[in-house]
C-alpha cells in the first residue's frame, strides 16, 4: 500500500491550522468547495478540510487508471519503474465536459453555492470542460450558483490555496466571496522546483530531445515556476543539482512573505532526500523554524510529465502579478477589455 488517506481522527502529520480550519468549515458549511486531484494534496488533508476531489486520469502500459492520490499505490515503485524503463511512457488526459457534468450537476441537487478550484489552462485545458459543464447545469438549474476559478498554479501551489479557501469559508465568506478572495490569492501563491533531467519533458514533446541530452551530459539542472498564467517558466539553469536547490532556497527568501501562520508545502517525484534537504535549509531561515510544512507527492498526472527525481517549495509570498513584464501586463488589459495606458 502507498500514502494512505488518513480518517479525520487518524491524521497525526496534518498541520493543526488545517485541522482547525476544517472543523470549523464543517461546522458552518454553506458553500460546497470542489478541487482535482493534481493540486497534490499530503494524505489526510483531504478529509480534514471536507472538500470534494475530482479525480484526473492517466494511461500506462497496464491501462487507464485514476488519480487516487496515492490510496492503492506506491509513489517510490511509481517514479522507480520509470526510472528503470525510461522507454515505458504515461500519459494523462483532461477531464470531460460530461465528468463535470455529473459532479456539478450532483452540487446543484443538493442546493449548496458551489466553488469548483482547478488545474490551470496554463497547463491542462480541464478548467474549460468545467466551465461549459457549469454553464450547461445552469440553465437546468437557474438558481444554482456556481463558480468556476483557474488556479493559475499548480501541483501543492493548489493545495496551500484550497487550505486558505476552507478557511475563508469558515469565516462565513459566501461562494462569490470566496471566488473573488481566491481570484486575487491565487498570485500570492510562489512554487519553484528543479528536475533530475529533461528527458519526461522531451518525452511528452515540451523540449526537443537534443537539449533534453545536452543538458544531461553537461549536468544542467533547471530552476521552473509558472507565470501568471499558469504557464511553466524557465527560471535559470544551474551547473548541478546543489546548486538549482540553493536556486529555489533564493526564491523563498526574496518572496517568502514572513507569514509562519501560512503552511509551505514541499512536494516531490521520489525525492525525499532533497525534499528533507529544503525542509531543513528553510528552518534556518529567522522566524521559521516551527513553520508547518506539509509534505507530499507529485500524482502520476503532473508526475509523468517532469519524471522522477523533481523537488519543489511551495509558499505564500509576495504578488506575482508585480513581477509581469511590459508585454504581459498590456496582455492582461487587452484580454479584460481594459485600455493599455
Amino acid at each position: 500500500m502507498g500514502q494512505q488517506a488518513h480518517a479525520i481522527t487518524d491524521a497525526p502529520d496534518v498541520p493543526a491550522g488545517v485541522k482547525s480550519a476544517g472543523r470549523a468549515y464543517h461546522q458552518r458549511r454553506n458553500v460546497k468547495i470542489i478541487v482535482d486531484s493534481t493540486a497534490d494534496f499530503a494524505p489526510g488533508v483531504v478529509e480534514q478540510l471536507g472538500v470534494e476531489v475530482i479525480p484526473f486520469t492517466y494511461v500506462g502500459p497496464d491501462g487507464e487508471h485514476v488519480d487516487d492520490m496515492w490510496a492503492e499505490s506506491d509513489p517510490h515503485e511509481f517514479y522507480e519503474n520509470m526510472r528503470k524503463h525510461p522507454d515505458v511512457h504515461y500519459t494523462t488526459a483532461a477531464v470531460t465536459p460530461g465528468r463535470y457534468y455529473e459532479v456539478f450537476k450532483r452540487a446543484a441537487q443538493e442546493g449548496m453555492p458551489t466553488l469548483y478550484m482547478g488545474l490551470t489552462e496554463g497547463l491542462s485545458s480541464s478548467i474549460n470542460s468545467a466551465r461549459q459543464a457549469a454553464e450547461m447545469v445552469q440553465r437546468e438549474y437557474p438558481d444554482f450558483e456556481i463558480y468556476v476559478l483557474d488556479n493559475k498554479c499548480d501541483s501543492a501551489a493548489g493545495e496551500l490555496l484550497a487550505i486558505e479557501v476552507v478557511r475563508q469559508a469558515s469565516n462565513g465568506l459566501s461562494a462569490k466571496e470566496l471566488f473573488e478572495w481566491a481570484s486575487d490569492a491565487r498570485y500570492f501563491v510562489h512554487g519553484y522546483f528543479t528536475l533530475d533531467s529533461f528527458d519526461a519533458l522531451a518525452a511528452g514533446g515540451r523540449i526537443p530531445p537534443a537539449a533534453a541530452n545536452v543538458g544531461g551530459k553537461l549536468d544542467i539542472k533547471p530552476e521552473l515556476s509558472y507565470d501568471t498564467n499558469g504557464a511553466l517558466t524557465l527560471r535559470g539553469m544551474c551547473r548541478g543539482r546543489k546548486k538549482a536547490l540553493r536556486a529555489i532556497l533564493q526564491d523563498f527568501r526574496d518572496n517568502y512573505a514572513h507569514d509562519t501562520t501560512l503552511p509551505l508545502a514541499i512536494v516531490s517525484t521520489d525525492a525525499q532526500k532533497d525534499a528533507d534537504w529544503l525542509e531543513r535549509e528553510v528552518r534556518k531561515e529567522k522566524g521559521c523554524e516551527d513553520v508547518a510544512i506539509i509534505h507530499s507527492s507529485v500524482s502520476p498526472i503532473l508526475g509523468s510529465h517532469v519524471g522522477p527525481g523533481m523537488v519543489a517549495l511551495v509558499f505564500w509570498g509576495t504578488d506575482r502579478r508585480e513581477k509581469m513584464s511590459l508585454t504581459d501586463r498590456i496582455a492582461r488589459k487587452v484580454k479584460r477589455g481594459g485600455s493599455a495606458q
